[in-house]
């Protein structure tokens, strides 16, 4: 009693976790009193590991055998939150339900998955004692330039040095990638390169060759990769030559 009352001391609706406690020990007591030789509640398989990407919905499913006359419920273990108590959803998330195909495959699903929903999910049967197995959900996010942060477009004088820097969030951490949107080359030092990969795109000794649009791409492998487009223009002297 002690050890479990540790562990999911911080539930939000503890009188539901201790009734869930106390219905689990009388039906064991009345089970042992009766002399009723059964089988065992068992899980008949693991429950799988989920990823989703925020803002879609999953499901998790506990299969049971030999359930009668116990109960199945679901637990957020790393935000010690009771979610649902056989077919009751005891969260006040409505994004959380419960569907159950009568003793066998109990569902959690989670709709408009959200970043805090990542973590480890127990499957619990009330026996006494209680058993469980347990599934994690990774939630990833798709990446965002954040533009406060992330240059705009640039006007410089020809011989200078220009920083253009890209900043985005997501999960996991997205790369930056530059290309010139016109798919030239860009020139970096003596050296010609179709892309750049990293925050910061430096520019020394800015020539009239470098202005254009540049493409700051973010991806991270959860679409859809982003981009910002940055215009790099060029002010240069016009020698009398040239008029």
């Amino acid at each position: 009693m002690s050890i479990i009352s540790m562990k999911f001391g911080n539930f939000s609706n503890r009188w539901s976790f201790l009734l869930l406690l106390w219905t689990g020990l009388v039906l064991g007591k009345q089970r042992k009193a009766d002399g009723v030789r059964s089988a065992s509640p068992r899980f008949a398989e693991p429950i799988r590991n989920v990823t989703r990407a925020e803002g879609r919905s999953l499901t998790l499913a506990c299969v049971v055998e030999n359930l009668e006359p116990y109960k199945v419920s679901w637990i957020h273990i790393n935000r010690h939150m009771l979610l649902t108590l056989h077919d009751a959803v005891i969260t006040r998330n409505p994004r959380f339900r419960i569907t159950h195909n009568g003793h066998s495959t109990w569902v959690l699903h989670i709709d408009n998955v959200q970043k805090d929903d990542q973590g480890e999910y127990m499957c619990q049967i009330n026996t006494n004692p209680m058993i469980s197995q347990s599934g994690y959900v990774t939630v990833v996010v798709p990446p965002k330039i954040d533009e406060d942060i992330t240059s705009s477009d640039r006007e410089v004088k020809e011989g200078s040095h220009v920083t253009l820097q890209c900043r985005a969030s997501g999960i996991p951490a997205p790369n930056i990638t530059w290309r010139r949107e016109d798919n030239q080359e860009i020139i970096i030092g003596k050296k010609k390169v179709t892309k750049v990969v990293g925050d910061i795109l430096d520019i020394y000794h800015v020539k009239r060759t470098h202005m254009g649009a540049y493409l700051c791409i973010a991806s991270n492998q959860v679409q859809p990769s982003v981009s910002k487009r940055i215009l790099l223009n060029v002010k240069y002297l016009v020698k009398s030559a040239e008029i």
